[in-house]
């Protein structure tokens, strides 16, 4: 994920020394548990681990001491301080070379369980920031969001889907402060974007993972204000919140329940679920029932509705036999080539016209996603180039770009309760160059299916900061599902 831990106004002065001014390098919130490694270098010096702090709000931590706090969450909009006793403090206007090394463990992508009451495995996040700053006493203001686009074209009685966005398509503007929630819902408003609202919890909730009265009060005022309709509430399920140990199972119910009831209170009719465990969806189907919700397991790159993966999920489903059990099908799935965001980002790390060749043509074979990672590793390293200097881009490259054949959405077209409308960018003639939408909407409009399609724009993986307004991309994107829709006659 670009946009890392520090920033150009992020040095400060401070008693004891310097203060970093720290954002989460990640789209959603987690707990300071995650945090395994802040390493600093302060003009080429490294700083001992005893010399630095982490001050979030009005308590400050050793590093030591980040382990153990399963209970804070570093919330996506706080940013902490990096506190580092120095000899004398830094004045305003030095310039100092920083270089921090920071290391996140996710809590809720586990590569495997822990046995024997040992922690899992998890899927790390690497940041590695090295910049020349320059000491400032404020925060950076935000940019002045302009746009200038016609009105949306009205919906059309025969319109198949409703239209929406989930908020992670400005997740890199949330995080920044470029918006508060209520703001985030204007600018959707004023754009014309609508009328679904799909969020992550982890992402917006201050008080994740509970629905507090202030948030639930905002919420509703805002779709009043607006009209909106809330489509799709994701959840996660934060296995590795702790660091000594996974949860229990009944750890993972009690934590799925209250995810459950935080989408009720919101009014919410589907909850994106991430676990699909046989035992814990037993158990979690007598609540949606009582709350009447449904349970939808996301489908993502690199998988399809066909992937081994996937039809243990529907077989599962084949035993439950319940109408509430169904699947988010995630465009990123079914992609024909690589977005030009992420190879826009591949050459601002090193890969020359070659490298980036090779890197698509290694991507459009059968192989595993693992198997065309290692094969593109062993390539850059064939070079003389350090793989490392792509940072999570080798990984994401294969990990968020499918290409399965759309047309296998039909497989499970009447288990399709919600759809992600995955997109990266969207090209001078409307189109999205890397995912078919027309195609798409041909498979659904045939295949019956009438729910929502929320657009969830992905490109902050890739994209820096204020590179494109996200927001407007969202529109434009709706005006070219629209298009798409009127070009196909619904079946029958």
């Amino acid at each position: 994920m670009p946009n890392g831990l520090i920033h150009d106004d992020s040095l400060r002065p401070h008693p004891d020394g310097l203060a970093l001014r720290l954002t989460i390098p990640w789209y959603r919130s987690l707990w300071l548990s995650s945090v395994t490694t802040l390493a600093l270098t302060v003009d080429g010096e490294q700083v001992d681990a005893a010399d630095v702090r982490f001050q979030l709000g009005d308590i400050s931590y050793g590093l030591a001491e980040l382990p153990a706090q399963s209970e804070t969450l570093w919330y996506l909009q706080d940013h902490p301080l990096l506190v580092v006793r120095r000899p004398a403090p830094v004045v305003l206007g030095e310039t100092h070379e920083i270089v921090l090394h920071g290391e996140l463990r996710l809590p809720y992508m586990q590569i495997a369980p822990g046995q024997d009451c040992a922690p899992g495995m998890y899927v790390p996040n690497v940041v590695l920031d090295a910049r020349m700053l320059t000491v400032v006493g404020t925060d950076a203001a935000p940019p002045a969001l302009v746009h200038d686009v016609a009105p949306p074209p009205p919906a059309a009685e025969g319109d198949p889907f409703q239209l929406g966005l989930t908020l992670y398509s400005a997740s890199a503007e949330f995080r920044a402060g470029w918006y508060g929630f209520d703001g985030l819902l204007d600018r959707v408003a004023e754009l014309g974007i609508g009328p679904g609202i799909e969020i992550v919890a982890s992402q917006v909730l201050p008080t994740y993972p509970v629905v507090s009265d202030a948030f639930a009060a905002t919420w509703r005022a805002a779709f009043d204000r607006h009209g909106f309709v809330a489509s799709s509430f994701g959840a996660n399920l934060d296995m590795g919140r702790r660091r000594d140990r996974d949860m229990t199972p009944d750890e993972e119910f009690a934590f799925s329940k209250l995810m459950l009831e935080g989408a009720k209170r919101l009014g919410f009719p589907l909850v994106r679920i991430q676990s699909a465990k046989p035992d814990l969806l037993r158990r979690l189907l007598p609540v949606a029932e009582d709350l009447q919700l449904k349970l939808a397991y996301e489908i993502h790159a690199p998988m399809g509705p066909n992937a081994d993966p996937i039809l243990r999920v529907r077989e599962t489903y084949a035993e439950l036999d319940s109408p509430l059990l169904g699947f988010v099908a995630d465009f990123s799935s079914t992609m024909h080539a690589m977005s030009p965001t992420l190879l826009r980002a591949v050459r601002r790390a090193g890969l020359d016209d070659e490298a980036v060749a090779r890197l698509q043509e290694i991507w459009a074979t059968d192989a595993t996603m693992q198997a065309r990672q290692q094969e593109f590793i062993a390539y850059l390293r064939g070079r003389d180039f350090d793989p490392g200097r792509l940072g999570a881009f080798a990984h994401l490259a294969f990990n968020m770009h499918g290409h399965v054949d759309p047309r296998e959405w039909a497989d499970i077209m009447p288990q399709i309760l919600h759809v992600h409308a995955k997109f990266y960018d969207i090209d001078d003639d409307g189109q999205e160059p890397a995912i078919d939408y027309p195609e798409l909407v041909r498979v659904f409009v045939e295949g019956g299916y009438r729910g929502f399609w929320s657009s969830e724009w992905e490109g902050h993986a890739f994209a820096e900061l204020g590179e494109v307004d996200p927001l407007l991309l969202v529109r434009r994107q709706h005006d070219l599902i629209r298009a798409s829709m009127r070009a196909v006659a619904p079946a029958g």
